[in-house]
């Protein structure tokens, strides 16, 4: 496994509760604007949409591209950090 930030490892560490979508692995001021801006304000929000795709990384990662313009290491950063979060805490 490759290794994770620690915004990574903090965020997996404890429950979400009203994180923004800043809090998230790959996701920095730029792209949590762009969040905000399509209605992704809260990492819960971010999470919703993660758990409506299923969970599956290739469609999370285009959502990602698609409405935020984020690059493939951003939403892969993002991706796996929603991933363990869920794995620890669902």
């Amino acid at each position: 496994m490759s290794s994770t930030s620690q915004k990574h490892r903090n965020f997996v560490a404890e429950p979400m509760g009203d994180k923004p979508c800043t809090e998230l692995a790959g996701i920095g001021e730029t792209l949590g604007k762009r969040l905000e801006a399509a209605g992704f304000d809260k990492a819960y929000t971010v999470l919703g949409q993660y758990l409506i795709l299923k969970k599956d990384a290739e469609l999370f990662k285009e959502w990602m591209k698609d409405t935020i313009n984020a690059n493939s290491k951003q939403a892969s950063d993002c991706y796996q950090c929603l991933n363990d979060w869920c794995e620890e805490f669902l």
